[in-house]
Parts: C-alpha cells; sequence; structure tokens
C-alpha cells in the first residue's frame, strides 16, 4: 500500500491535507488559483461580507515579533487588517470562475455577517449556488468591526454561536465549520455550541488579540496609522503552543467532530503535531505569507517523513494518536511513584531551586 496524504472530511475529497487559511493568501481567484496548481489541499478564500464598501483597510497593517538573536527570523506577526474590502458580486463570480476550472480543488468560502438572521441567510444562500464546497463561518476575527457584532464579539458568547450557526445550518446544503476564537479562557464551550448549532466541523484557532510592541524611537505603538494604532491579531510560531492545546481540548471534548487546526504551521513537521492532537486538516496563512505560496512542497515532504519514520501508511493513522497521553497533574504523580522515578522528579521545590536557575530549569526539562 503506498504512502498517501489524500483524505475525506464531511465528504469534502481533499488530494493533502494543506489549506490556505482565510486571510491575505486567498485574496482573490487569481492567487487562489495559484495555490492550487502549487498543490495546496484546499483553500479557505478571505472572508468576505454581503456589503464590502463598509470594510476599509489601512496601512500599514502588519507588525513583526522579530528574534532577538537574528533579526531575520520572524518568530510572531500582527495584523490588524479587516475582512475582504472586494464587492460581493465580484467574489460570486470568482467562485465560479474557480469551481469551473479546478472542480476537484476544495474551496472553501469564509463568510462573515452582522447579527441578522436575514443576512447570514442571504449570504448563504447566494455563495452556495456558485459551487464552493463547504462554509467557514468567521465567529472569531478579533479586531475590526465589533461595532457590528461582528467576529469575535460573535464567537465569545456560546449562546450566539449556537443561534448564528443554526442559522446559517438552515439554508445550508455543504458542509459547515465554525471557526473559534482562542480569545476565550475554555475554548469547549464556544465549540460545543457550535456543534450543537449544526455545525460539521471546528476550524481554530484564529489570532490572539495583541499589541505586537511599541517603537522606542518614537514612543508609538505599533503598527503606527498616523501616529496610533488598535490590537490586533497575533500569529505565526509563537502561538502554535496555544493553538495546539485549543485542538487538543476542543479534541477531547468533542470526540468524532472534524477539526482543521491552525495557528504557527510553518513546517510539515508542526502540521504533525495538529494531526497527532486531533486535527483531520491543517490551514497555513502567516507561514504562506512569510515562506511564499511554494512551502507547501517543502511541508508535504516533511509530513510524509514523519508518517515514513513511523511507518504509517494513511494520514488519517496520525490523527488524535498523541490525544490518550493527556492526564491530570495528580496521575503525573502517581505515574512517576509507582516508576520509581529518578530524584530529580521526585525532589521538593527546597531541594530542587538553589539558585542556580538556568541548570536547574534544564534539569527539568525534556527537551
Amino acid at each position: 500500500m503506498a504512502l498517501s496524504l489524500k483524505t475525506t472530511v464531511n465528504g469534502m475529497e481533499f488530494d493533502n491535507p494543506f489549506m490556505l487559511a482565510s486571510g491575505p493568501p486567498g485574496t482573490n481567484a487569481k492567487v487562489i488559483a495559484k495555490s492550487f496548481e502549487l498543490g495546496w489541499g484546499g483553500v479557505v478564500c478571505k472572508t468576505v461580507s454581503l456589503d464590502a464598501s463598509k470594510v476599509i483597510n489601512t496601512a500599514p497593517r502588519y507588525g513583526k515579533l522579530r528574534a532577538r538573536e537574528d533579526d531575520k527570523v520572524v518568530v510572531g506577526f500582527e495584523n490588524i487588517e479587516l475582512i475582504s474590502d472586494r464587492p460581493f458580486d465580484t467574489w460570486l463570480d470568482e467562485f465560479r470562475q474557480l469551481k469551473k476550472s479546478y472542480p476537484k480543488r476544495i474551496l472553501i468560502a469564509s463568510i462573515m455577517e452582522e447579527y441578522r438572521e436575514d443576512a447570514w441567510r442571504e449570504i448563504v444562500e447566494r455563495v452556495q449556488e456558485t459551487g464552493v464546497d463547504g462554509f467557514e463561518l468567521n465567529l472569531s476575527c478579533p479586531h475590526g468591526l465589533p461595532e457590528r457584532k461582528m467576529g469575535m464579539a460573535m464567537g465569545e458568547d456560546p449562546a450566539i454561536v449556537r443561534e448564528v450557526v443554526g442559522w446559517v445550518k438552515r439554508a445550508a446544503t455543504i458542509p459547515i465549520w465554525a471557526k473559534m476564537t482562542p480569545n476565550v479562557g475554555n475554548p469547549v464551550p464556544p465549540a460545543q455550541a457550535a456543534v450543537e448549532g449544526g455545525a460539521d466541523g471546528i476550524s481554530t484557532i484564529n489570532t490572539i488579540l495583541s499589541v505586537i510592541g511599541v517603537d522606542l524611537r518614537t514612543l508609538r505603538p505599533m503598527p503606527t496609522v498616523e501616529g496610533s494604532t488598535v490590537p490586533g491579531g497575533y500569529s505565526g510560531q509563537a502561538v502554535r503552543p496555544i493553538a495546539l492545546r485549543h485542538v487538543m481540548e476542543i479534541a477531547r471534548a468533542l470526540p468524532g467532530v472534524p477539526i482543521s487546526g491552525m495557528g504557527g504551521i510553518e513546517t510539515g513537521l508542526d502540521a504533525a503535531q495538529f494531526f497527532l492532537l486531533g486535527a483531520q486538516t491543517v490551514q497555513v496563512c502567516t507561514g504562506a505569507m512569510l515562506q511564499g505560496y511554494e512551502v507547501v512542497s517543502r511541508m508535504k515532504e516533511e509530513l510524509i517523513k514523519v508518517m515514513m519514520d513511523h511507518h504509517l501508511q494513511d494520514i488519517r493513522e496520525l490523527v488524535g494518536k498523541s490525544l490518550p497521553h493527556f492526564s491530570t497533574h495528580a496521575e503525573l504523580v502517581q505515574r512517576q511513584k509507582a516508576a520509581k522515578a529518578a530524584k530529580v522528579g521526585q525532589a521538593r521545590d527546597a531541594e530542587t531551586w538553589k539558585g542556580e536557575i538556568k541548570k536547574e530549569v534544564d534539569s527539568l526539562s525534556t527537551n
């Protein structure tokens, strides 16, 4: 049996599980077509709404957090970019064109509307007529348009999530994924509410509300627009541990519900960790923005290498494989006792911490 990256989720057949996440990489038909040609398994388009005239972006709108040791390395990325400012009818034409040209590639429409059932019903009915394969409901954008109760203003409230997903479910004839916000203490209740409302899958995470930093030359927060800014969405490799935790929590709480995981994925090794914690597909946005669309080829090769190293033939064999190894702290203590752990594992704080903190941290670390 040949090794395969093919997977089917909610009836959608993916040539491979790597998708471009909603954002600048999927901003129009031209770049989406390019990504299909380069081998991405699917694309979630930049979020669209019925009235793009209300969407006005600024420039600059990005900020980079650079590694202290090498300022060419970007470890974190903030954006204050809004959803698509392109006319809705233009998007409808481009969806039709893309599905005609690439009928076997998965195209998911990211949609976002105000807190009105008629608006959600209209956008669903008009978009699904174009032939797109599924919807991703943007219930999680952390900045912009909160005055219209859009994005995170919906996604942080389980009752609203359940209601809005229900509106969409009654109008949709194709699969629905709800994209969740990480800006909550417990990611499970909103995800649970989405499933109760009828969501076929969960996408997580969106960006984390943040301030990337302050320019010490001007004393202005960044990214600076005419001297001021707003908190924005944080992404990049620095958010990966948070994204992995959200995927793990949701996967454990909602077994059997497909998850599309994202957040800091820049390599196939990063992606493998999301699969191991329960994701069935992964999405990449910042990684593609910083490395180019072509990065998907390397990512696929690296993921295949992980599978070969563990003698796996099907990508689905990775999904959730590491979930059983999460437990409670109390059980970890019992496991140590049962295994007669080494002295460092048994030492109390007074015996462990003696002032050589770097050395003592290293002695308690596994990598």
